[in-house]
């Protein structure tokens, strides 16, 4: 199974999600020599910052309003051009005995692509926090799922736990990190980071930014929250699997982290937090939690997408018009809604949010096909099992349909010895079929 993910850019040094594409603006050969449109972009950046800090909603929303008129007729429209893989027409769905082989299989296939040991250097690594706890969202899937007879899924997940337990002491601050290497990875996330750090190296802030190799503070920019949301979501998924508090006790600390952080003008970014914080009031009961994780939606993710048009329901910049992006947010969306009371104003609010971006995208698998597999499947059944009895909710937002039309595509490309999937989506995806098939 893809231990990676298309996601790129994880610790940009420049705030992205106002830094409109100068050629989704104005023909390339006037954008070529106009400063102008640079300074603009800037200033928005700037202004967009100051106004989220302030949870300026007026102000936040006329900004949009200005980027949008920017964009013209590109709102909405991804930076990477969409490309659709064709659903097939049918696939008969897996029996049990092929849902146990294939789980079967999985401890050994991240054990074969497995980096992470207590002690590695991480100067010396080329990948970042985000695949173990992915690893461990997955195993645990089929093991909640009775698909771990020998306990092997357990097993590897909790190693895989203990060393991200390592990373956070590392770090020591309460955030999961981000390796402060330089020059081993020509991967997006690396290549930014290694930007930042020497920014930092010239302005001589270095001890304050990196601890024992690891970087532990991104000025702000707000791309340490993807990491970070991932694993303490990881954590808290051991916790409920082991007990062990330990895992729960590490998951608080990185949800009191992503409680002090500053809003990103990235909206992505923000969405990693909305999801941990929810996840842990929904583990604690404490409140300060949703509460946190409410604030971070509405000034930080809800103002950015797109109410009406073409393109409605989707993040109107073209980086957060992505389709992985897109599912990483609703995912959040989901993941808060659903802590909320039935009937409260923010929860209609979020609910609302959430079925129009579901239908902005879901619409794309009963028609040119699959953008988007992986954080497409993970957010798919989540909502299925959040919803499970809100049938309207789930038709009006397209999900049994386009959840179907993925679950073919990913039976069609087993049969036929591919690993489709992460280990998240791999794992989350076999306990699914488990209960589509019956025990």
């Amino acid at each position: 199974m893809a231990m990676h993910h298309d996601l790129p850019r994880t610790l940009s040094i420049g705030l992205i999600a106002l830094a409109l594409s100068t050629a989704a603006c104005q023909p390339p050969a006037a954008n070529a020599s106009d400063p102008a449109m640079g300074d603009h972009r800037v200033r928005l950046q700037h202004e967009m910052a100051a106004a989220m800090a302030k949870r300026d909603a007026p102000a936040i929303d006329r900004l949009v309003a200005e980027a949008n008129s920017l964009l013209g007729e590109k709102v909405g429209e991804p930076e990477n051009a969409d490309r659709y893989v064709a659903i097939p027409a049918e696939a008969p769905p897996l029996r049990m005995d092929d849902i146990r082989r294939l789980a079967a299989k999985m401890p050994a296939r991240v054990e074969a692509r497995r980096w992470w040991r207590i002690g590695v250097d991480p100067l010396k690594l080329a990948h970042p926090l985000r695949e173990p706890a992915d690893a461990i969202s997955g195993l645990l899937a089929t093991h909640r799922a009775g698909l771990d007879s020998d306990g092997a899924a357990l097993r590897s997940a909790r190693e895989a736990g203990e060393f991200l337990l390592w990373t956070q002491r590392q770090a020591g601050n309460g955030v999961f990190p981000f390796p402060a290497s330089r020059g081993l990875s020509k991967a997006p996330p690396f290549r930014a980071s290694a930007a930042f750090l020497e920014a930092s190296e010239s302005r001589g802030d270095m001890d304050n930014k990196v601890r024992n190799g690891w970087l532990i503070d991104d000025g702000g920019d707000g791309g340490l929250q993807f990491d970070n949301g991932e694993c303490g979501v990881a954590m808290l998924e051991l916790h409920a699997a082991t007990g062990n508090v330990r895992f729960l006790d590490a998951a608080r600390r990185a949800a009191d982290w992503a409680i002090g952080q500053p809003l990103s003008v990235n909206w992505n970014y923000n969405s990693f937090s909305v999801y941990l914080l929810a996840e842990t009031y929904r583990a604690t009961g404490e409140t300060r939690y949703r509460d946190a994780a409410l604030d971070k939606a509405l000034y930080g993710l809800l103002p950015g997408q797109l109410r009406d048009g073409l393109r409605a329901g989707r993040w109107h910049d073209p980086h957060n018009a992505r389709p992985a992006y897109h599912y990483i947010m609703l995912r959040a969306l989901a993941s808060l809604a659903t802590t909320l009371p039935a009937g409260n104003d923010e929860r209609n609010r979020i609910e609302a949010a959430l079925q129009l971006g579901l239908r902005a995208r879901n619409a794309d698998f009963i028609g040119p096909g699959a953008a988007n597999k992986d954080k497409a499947i993970e957010t798919l059944l989540m909502v299925r099992e959040m919803y499970r009895d809100d049938q309207e909710f789930l038709d009006a937002s397209l999900t049994p349909q386009a959840l179907d039309a993925l679950e073919r595509l990913v039976i069609v490309a087993l049969r036929t010895g591919q690993d489709p999937l992460s280990p998240r989506g791999y794992g989350r995806y076999l306990a699914y079929a488990v209960d589509r098939a019956g025990r």
